[in-house]
């Protein structure tokens, strides 16, 4: 069945059927062979994937960080960043990797990362003499730790997929996602001496330094309220979200004043549009997971895989290795709805904690965001800095090396997420 399921869905990918349908097919298939064919199923299915409290999140967290991008929240990100080690040689890189991970608590959302922070740095960088590859590789890179900092889309997806706490898997994200801007520090430091021309800027004077913090305070509070919120149980994840709009809305319009009542509209319409895209995958998503289900294909998996439950780490690096493979070829959010109900019950019965499984998982997937062919965080790269994929591929390998090394490091020593989780939670 598993052989089914794989081979319809990849079959319909390959004929260039987008990912919803292909997931309606996959799972039609799998009732074809049962010899239980029901439209009901699949209606009823295709309603329950998108009715789901949890998932009410998402279109409050997207609608937040369209605010969030036309409010001028991102701007103060960069200046902010720009203020504390734009003097020194490579600053520019610096500041993408600090503002990435300043806004990651914001949006959520490595495309919007990418988009917001390119347009702003790569002219920058691009006036200053930055390899122009190397420098939207950077971007790019920095821009797929939006997804493992809170708050974050994919990890609500695996949550509710999984039935795992999302609160949890917040808290969890924080430890892996500042490894992962560590590790770019710490490269970008080897590739950027030699990458600048002409005279650095003069070091910020204190006041300037105080200035620049003082204009975005309003947006490095925001993560603090969304992640003290729901560690102290003010509220849940979705009501969190919640809070991020109307912060948004009210610091775009009533403090920094950049956002326009006449603004929404637009606004309104570029959130709904993303959120439409990804509640449809999500609910075709459904029809596939119920008929895995029914056609007990994780317990064929499980099967499969269980002479490798005695070894948790042989376990996980084989299946990292798996998806790894299938971040070349699918976008995160519909890997996450297909492989976690066949993988969640195989790790479990390891005795692999899910909120660490459900981690390495994100943090493994995005990845496949900076890979081609199907990377999608590498395609906004290249629209923004208008270099071609192959320029762009060729700048971003080191930063690929670093993430799968930040990879290795959560699958070697489990204790980077649990030790810190049971603290936090």
């Amino acid at each position: 069945m598993l052989g089914v399921f794989l081979g319809s869905l990849f079959g319909s990918l390959a004929l260039g059927i987008p990912i919803a349908f292909g997931l309606i097919i996959s799972g039609v298939a799998l009732m074809l062979m049962m010899d239980i064919f029901d439209s009901q199923v699949v209606a009823q299915n295709l309603i329950n994937g998108a009715n789901n409290f949890a998932l009410m999140a998402i279109p409050f967290f997207i609608l937040a960080g369209e605010l969030m991008n036309a409010g001028g929240i991102s701007q103060r990100i960069v200046q902010f960043a720009m203020s504390l080690v734009g003097h020194i040689r490579g600053g520019l890189g610096y500041v993408s990797i600090i503002a990435s991970m300043l806004f990651a608590g914001l949006s959520g959302s490595a495309v919007a990362d990418a988009a917001a922070l390119g347009a702003i740095l790569i002219p920058m960088m691009a006036a200053r003499g930055y390899n122009l590859g190397r420098s939207t590789g950077l971007i790019c890179a920095a821009g797929v730790i939006a997804p493992v900092i809170p708050p974050s889309i994919p990890m609500i997806i695996f949550g509710v997929t999984g039935g795992v706490s999302i609160t949890s898997l917040f808290m969890g994200g924080i430890v892996p996602g500042i490894l992962m801007g560590i590790g770019l520090i710490i490269i970008w430091f080897f590739l950027s001496r030699n990458n600048e021309q002409g005279e650095l800027p003069p070091r910020k004077k204190a006041r300037e330094i105080f200035a620049a913090t003082k204009q975005a305070s309003w947006a490095l509070l925001l993560p603090v309220i969304i992640v003290g919120g729901m560690r102290g149980g003010v509220f849940t994840p979705t009501e969190a979200a919640v809070v991020a709009v109307f912060y948004a809305l009210f610091v775009g319009l009533l403090v920094y004043r950049e956002l326009k009542i006449s603004d929404l509209y637009h606004v309104l319409v570029a959130a709904a549009k993303t959120t439409s895209v990804v509640m449809f995958v999500a609910s075709a998503a459904m029809v596939s997971a119920w008929l895995i289900t029914v056609a007990n294909i994780p317990a064929e998996m499980a099967g499969a895989l269980g002479g490798l439950a005695e070894s948790p780490l042989l376990l996980m690096l084989l299946i990292n290795l798996l998806l790894l493979f299938v971040g070349l070829v699918m976008d995160l959010t519909p890997a996450i709805l297909i492989f976690t109900p066949v993988l969640l019950p195989v790790v479990k019965m390891a005795g692999i904690d899910p909120v660490y499984f459900g981690i390495v998982m994100i943090v493994n997937l995005c990845i496949g965001l900076i890979t081609p062919p199907v990377g999608t965080v590498l395609y906004v790269g290249c629209g923004v800095s208008k270099i071609n994929l192959f320029t762009l591929t060729r700048g971003i390998w080191p930063f690929l090396i670093v993430h799968v090394i930040v990879l290795l490091l959560l699958i070697l020593f489990p204790s980077i997420v649990t030790v810190p989780l049971e603290w936090l939670t």
